[in-house]
């Protein structure tokens, strides 16, 4: 049994406690710890009031390193669970460096000044976890996390891998004009990228939201969904080595009529702008701070989330394609967990992680992603926690 420490309050790490606490096998004890102890305790409370489980609670400024490792020692924790906001994904690993702690994240780290970052700030560390006789887990949420799982999977059951095309629909309505389902400043960041691909060999780049198809998402129906960068094109391509790897998300009308509105005005700068004498603050956190808080649309949440994966090649000299997807209802993981489905296929597939992580299923010193473990184990999971994969050929 092993020691957990999740750090992170928001939606994401609501459902992480949630879940941790329903494997009680696993996690003897439970540490939830945010910048903000009053969110803690909420969850705490819930958790005790549905579950009857008890968790412990602190109030942690992860971005410095010292106070991670205040923790980790004084709790005695094996496995981190960090679903902070991935500013301080680094300050974080360099805590389990020191206390030779497992530590898994489901975002890459990015920083403030740079919303085009990458894996290699994390996979630098690879040595430094080596040494301290640890592993650290990377991107095990859903998408990055559980979409790299389903295309190693996918992988599998095909002689030659020639593409992955990875598909994210939210089909739930929350009744606001324009809300994003997690934290507002990195999703606005993220989606104002430029779009990025992989083909020929190479890195091929976009306009931001230059490419969009109609795609059928099973069970749920066709969407219009945009080619944008998504993190684990980077790992997918580095670890399972497609000839083509492209993502796509799909957004409501309203959605990108508001979005692109915002984007005109310059409401998604991150650089600083003097709003009162001795007063900066960038458009984009003055925006992030008017937005609905993502917990918040839980009120009114309906409908479903579809994310899954297209692995296309051949198998026994016949072209192949097959479709690995998930279906999550929004009000059944708010009966649940109190959380909407975008936290909850994240919270989830974190908690699965770090359960695989402490019973050595998935286990090998360094930096890893999750494209390098057997992908089973994980499906057996997600099956159990209340994510259940479905499979199906297509043509």
């Amino acid at each position: 049994m092993a020691n957990l420490l999740i750090i992170g309050a928001g939606g994401v790490g609501r459902v992480s406690a949630f879940k941790a606490a329903q494997n009680k096998d696993t996690f003897k004890n439970i540490v939830l710890a945010s910048r903000t102890k009053s969110k803690c305790d909420e969850i705490a409370k819930d958790i005790k009031k549905r579950l009857g489980v008890e968790i412990k609670t602190y109030a942690l400024d992860a971005n410095k390193k010292e106070n991670v490792v205040d923790l980790i020692k004084k709790e005695n924790i094996d496995i981190v669970c960090n679903v902070a906001l991935p500013y301080q994904n680094l300050p974080i690993m360099h805590a389990c460096i020191e206390t030779s702690t497992a530590y898994l994240d489901t975002a890459l780290a990015e920083t403030e000044d740079n919303p085009d970052t990458y894996y290699d700030l994390q996979w630098a560390l690879d040595e430094d976890f080596k040494k301290a006789k640890t592993m650290a887990l990377l991107g095990c949420g859903f998408d990055p996390g559980v979409t790299s799982i389903m295309a190693k999977y996918g992988a599998k059951l095909l002689d030659e891998l020639e593409e992955i095309e990875i598909y994210d629909c939210n089909f739930g309505n929350h009744g606001r004009a324009f809300a994003t389902n997690f934290d507002p400043e990195i999703n606005l960041r993220e989606l104002n990228l430029p779009g990025k691909y992989w083909e020929d060999g190479e890195w091929k780049t976009t306009k931001p939201f230059e490419i969009q198809i109609k795609h059928n998402y099973p069970e749920c129906g066709e969407a219009t969904s945009i080619l944008i960068w998504h993190e684990e094109l980077e790992s997918i391509v580095k670890f399972l080595k497609p000839k083509k790897a492209k993502f796509f998300m799909c957004f409501s009308d309203s959605y990108l009529y508001h979005f692109n509105a915002l984007k005109n005005v310059g409401m998604f700068s991150i650089e600083p702008i003097e709003v009162c004498k001795g007063c900066k603050i960038s458009p984009l956190q003055f925006l992030a701070k008017v937005l609905p808080d993502p917990q918040d649309l839980v009120k009114d949440y309906k409908g479903k989330t579809n994310i899954g994966v297209i692995v296309r090649g051949i198998k026994n000299g016949e072209k192949k394609a097959y479709y690995i997807y998930n279906i999550c209802d929004h009000e059944k993981a708010i009966q649940e967990t109190g959380a909407h489905c975008v936290s909850y296929t994240t919270g989830v597939p974190a908690i699965i992680g770090c359960k695989l992580m402490a019973k050595k299923i998935w286990w090998k010193e360094g930096v890893r992603n999750v494209e390098e473990f057997e992908p089973e184990p994980f499906f057996e999971e997600m099956n159990k926690q209340g994510l259940p994969i479905k499979i199906m050929e297509i043509k």
